[in-house]
C-alpha cells in the first residue's frame, strides 16, 4: 500500500548538496528518524515505493536501506517489510560515566535492584586486583540497572574498603555506586577491557535475555591517586546497548 505522506516528507528532506544519491537518501531517512517523524517500529515505504516516488534507481535505494540496517537505524524482516529500529542505549567506551545519568539524558527512567551487598575476605585474585593482602576485607555488590523497567546492565563490583569505608551503608536506589565512589574517592585513572560474551544461566535471568544472545562485558578497574578503588564487571545485553567512543587526530 502506497504511503505518499511518508515519501513526500522524505523527498522534502533530501539535501541538494553534492553527494552520491544513496548518501542523500540515507541522510534524509536519518533526519526523519531523529526528528521523530518516523517512529520506532513504524513500517517505512518499500523499495518499489521509494524508487517510483523519488525517481532513483532500485540499486540506489537498496544500498541506502542495507547500510541503514547495518548501522542500526532500520530493521528488515523477510517477507514483512522494513521498519524503524528501536534506538539502543549507549555507554561511553573511552570514559567512565554514571549509567543513571546516561539513561536520564535519554529522557528515560533509571531504577536499580540490589542482588548482593556484603563484606567478605579477599581471595588471592581479588586481593591482587584491589592491591590488598589475601584475607583482608573486601566489599562486594551485585545489582541490575533498569531503563524504563527493562534490564540493561548487570553490575558486579568489588570495592576496596580502605578507599570507601561506608560503601555498604549507602542507598543505591537513590545514588549509584559510581556516583557515590566519585564523591568519596574521585577517579584519577582507570583501564578497561571490552569483550563479547555469552551470559550464564543466572545472568540471563537477571537480564531477561535468551541464552544465545550475545552480550558486551566491560571489565573496569579504577584508581584514585595510586590506590585501586574498585574492580567491576559490567554486563550489557548486546541487543539493547552499544558502545560509543570519540577520538581526534593529532596530525
Amino acid at each position: 500500500m502506497a504511503r505518499p505522506s511518508a515519501i513526500s516528507q522524505l523527498s522534502a528532506a533530501m539535501s541538494d548538496q553534492p553527494a552520491p544519491i544513496y548518501q542523500r537518501v540515507k541522510q534524509a531517512i536519518i533526519s526523519q528518524i531523529h526528528e521523530g517523524i518516523w517512529q520506532p517500529n513504524q513500517r517505512v515505504p518499500s523499495e518499489s515505493e521509494l524508487v517510483n516516488e523519488l525517481g532513483v534507481s532500485r540499486m540506489t535505494i537498496n544500498r541506502a536501506l542495507r547500510e541503514l540496517t547495518s548501522e542500526g537505524y532500520l530493521m528488515r524482516m523477510q517477507g514483512v517489510g522494513t521498519f524503524v529500529a528501536e534506538s539502543k542505549g549507549y555507554t561511553a567506551m573511552m570514559e567512565v560515566h554514571n549509567i543513571a545519568e546516561e539513561i536520564t539524558q535519554r529522557g528515560h527512567r533509571h531504577s536499580c535492584k540490589i542482588l548482593l551487598l556484603t563484606e567478605s575476605k579477599a581471595d588471592a585474585e581479588q586481593a591482587a586486583y584491589l592491591g590488598l593482602t589475601r584475607g583482608e576485607p573486601v566489599f562486594h555488590s551485585v545489582m541490575v540497572h533498569y531503563e524504563n523497567d527493562q534490564p540493561v546492565q548487570l553490575e558486579d563490583r568489588l570495592v576496596n574498603p580502605q578507599m570507601a569505608p561506608e560503601y555498604l551503608d549507602q542507598d543505591y536506589a537513590v545514588e549509584t555506586p559510581h556516583a557515590y565512589l566519585m564523591r568519596v574517592a574521585p577517579l584519577t585513572s582507570g583501564e578497561h577491557v571490552v569483550e563479547a560474551v555469552l551470559a550464564d544461566a543466572r545472568q540471563c535471568r537477571y537480564l531477561a535475555i535468551d541464552p544465545q544472545e550475545p552480550c558486551l562485558l566491560i571489565r573496569r578497574q579504577t584508581w584514585s591517586d595510586t590506590k585501586v578503588v574498585t574492580c567491576a564487571r559490567l554486563l550489557y545485553p548486546g541487543s539493547r546497548y552499544k558502545l560509543m567512543g570519540e577520538f581526534k587526530s593529532r596530525g
